[in-house]
């Protein structure tokens, strides 16, 4: 369904248009979800690559598509670029969002876990 809405949105909005990066974007959550992570990182990566061109990089949806790669990264045992991503992507939604925001505090959340599964994978020797 997702793929199908992608497609559709290329043909009719363009590769660049935000609803069509939104559509990359769930696409890639659904693929992480299904423990797809080589797919759900080509598209998110696409994904986060179009709302900085298009939307700007302090954009609300820019940050949580930054997010939502840390988060893809992390399942792929990538943690030093999940860790590196999360707190780029934190360190602007503080600026633009607060700490307050919902948003913020779910990635500061994120951030935490990153870091606590990355500690406990070293220790384990993985």
């Amino acid at each position: 369904m997702h793929r199908q809405t992608l497609e559709l949105r290329e043909t009719v909005l363009g590769r660049k248009h935000p609803n069509t990066l939104d559509s990359m974007n769930a696409l890639a959550t659904v693929l992480n979800h299904q423990q797809r992570h080589e797919e759900a990182e080509k598209n998110q990566r696409q994904a986060l690559e179009g709302y900085r061109k298009v939307l700007g990089k302090e954009h609300p949806r820019t940050l949580e598509s930054a997010a939502n790669l840390a988060l893809v990264l992390k399942n792929k045992a990538k943690y030093a670029e999940a860790e590196e991503m999360y707190r780029q992507a934190l360190e602007l939604m503080e600026k633009v969002l607060g700490d307050e925001h919902p948003t913020t505090k779910t990635c500061r959340d994120n951030l935490a876990e990153c870091v606590r599964v990355e500690e406990e994978a070293s220790k384990q020797g993985r």
